[in-house]
């Protein structure tokens, strides 16, 4: 017996790779659902690769009672307006967008870290996605942590623009292509020209001179990891279409070589460790696309600072920073709660 699943803005970019992930990984499914804007109504999306379509229905009347659960990837806007209405009808829901995670009732998951979290969904019946850059970080950082207990991260992200959407991977394929043939290359998603720049930049800006996107970073490395660990983060988009990268660097309470640190990663769940020091013995961002690892490359040692590491951490954003992680939350919480398929 498996489960009926709704997937909550399904014609988006994460919307689409729930749908794939959810197959691909056989998710036992008895029924399900592309739920979607008024004005995808009817459109169809791809469902696996037998060829299998679905058409969307609308969120404004779709009824959730007797669903299992919702994957939600439509923005805060929706989730704010239907996810209660969801969960109050009995589903539960996994929500892609900020709103829910520093909410002290909802759980923030990544199932490699911190799975025992989950047990709290039933408070207000929604688990929290984090946020993509910080889902690779967090798994990165955990079997480190475990092992010498980490107390400073400074970290530097180098972010795709499907981080921002369809519409900032259009601008920069539309940008490139125009300075090319000599046309301008107009800023209209990123605050300046994105093709062949960079921009350090992504979200908005606080009072403190930090931005939204390096907030959340902060925060939800504590709420998942560890509270008393300080983080500093500086996110960059950068012109590449999907794969976040993360240069990180790491103060730890004990000793740990490097090469300690390399045994350790090279074992930890959801992380493959490719790290030779040679000319291309590391991982890139066009090297991580639709693989569901969290790749980890340039393990040193910072001589800089006592105990201190660095490395360097890639992955598919759209993945494992957004729809793998919730379809792996969906599979924790059958696992330990539902107990169906």
């Amino acid at each position: 017996m498996g489960y009926r699943v709704a997937v909550v803005g399904a014609t988006g970019n994460v919307g689409r790779e729930m749908l794939n992930i959810l197959a691909e990984r056989a998710f036992p499914i008895d029924e399900i659902a592309a739920v979607a804007s008024a004005r995808s109504t009817g459109l169809e999306v791809e469902f696996g690769e037998s060829g299998r379509t679905l058409k969307c229905h609308n969120l404004e009347h779709f009824d959730f009672a007797g669903w299992d659960i919702a994957l939600f990837a439509a923005g805060s806007g929706p989730a704010k307006d239907y996810a209660p209405k969801a969960a109050a009808a009995g589903c539960v829901v996994i929500d892609n967008s900020s709103l829910y995670r520093m909410d002290p009732d909802v759980p923030l998951v990544v199932p490699e870290v911190n799975p025992d979290a989950i047990d709290g969904y039933t408070r207000k019946n929604i688990i929290a996605n984090p946020n993509c850059s910080t889902a690779q970080l967090v798994v990165a950082l955990k079997p480190l942590h475990d092992a010498a207990t980490i107390e400073r991260v400074v970290v530097a992200t180098y972010q795709s623009v499907s981080g921002a959407g369809k519409d900032g991977m259009d601008e920069l394929f539309e940008q490139s292509r125009n300075i090319f043939v000599g046309d301008p290359a107009v800023p209209r998603k990123f605050t300046k020209q994105i093709a062949f720049n960079v921009i350090p930049h992504i979200d908005v800006f606080l009072d403190d001179g930090s931005t939204k996107e390096e907030w959340k970073m902060v925060v939800e490395t504590k709420k998942i990891l560890d509270p008393r660990i300080k983080v500093h983060a500086t996110c960059v988009r950068v012109p590449v279409f999907v794969g976040h990268s993360e240069a990180v660097n790491i103060q730890l309470r004990d000793e740990l070589s490097a090469e300690a640190a390399q045994n350790i990663l090279r074992e930890a769940p959801g992380i493959m460790l490719i790290d030779k020091r040679e000319d291309g013995g590391y991982v890139t961002p066009v090297e991580c696309v639709g693989d569901y690892a969290t790749f980890v490359s340039r393990v040193r040692e910072d001589p800089t600072i006592e105990n201190g590491l660095s490395l360097w951490c890639v992955s598919d954003n759209l993945r494992k920073g957004a729809a793998l992680n919730a379809v792996q939350i969906a599979e924790l919480l059958g696992r330990r709660h539902l107990k169906k398929g």
